[in-house]
């Protein structure tokens, strides 16, 4: 039996300009499960040029949330992402975050 994925909670919240969280209801959650440790992922990448730590943390969980997309199985509609698998493993591969 394949080890259960990592299950993720994704927040995004405006920072207002004093660079506190924004108040009132303005965050949004999300969960995502994934068989990568993305906190491995993220490490591995602290090398790659041209990002800033936070750059390279977006780029990261990014890829990751787009190629778990692209990887599910396609239902029964048209596949929007069909065209975007072959160069998202490109990219995967160049910034060396292997793909799910």
């Amino acid at each position: 039996m394949p080890p259960s994925p990592h299950r993720y909670r994704i927040t995004v919240t405006p920072v207002e300009r004093d660079g506190l969280p924004c108040r009132g209801r303005c965050s949004i959650e999300f969960d995502q499960a994934c068989g990568d440790d993305w906190m491995r992922l993220v490490e591995g990448t602290q090398r790659l040029p041209g990002f800033s730590g936070d750059e390279r943390t977006a780029l990261v969980v990014g890829l990751r949330l787009l190629d778990g997309l692209a990887r599910r199985p396609p239902g029964t509609s048209e596949d929007p992402l069909a065209e975007l698998r072959a160069p998202l493993g490109a990219l995967l591969q160049r910034v060396g975050v292997p793909p799910a």
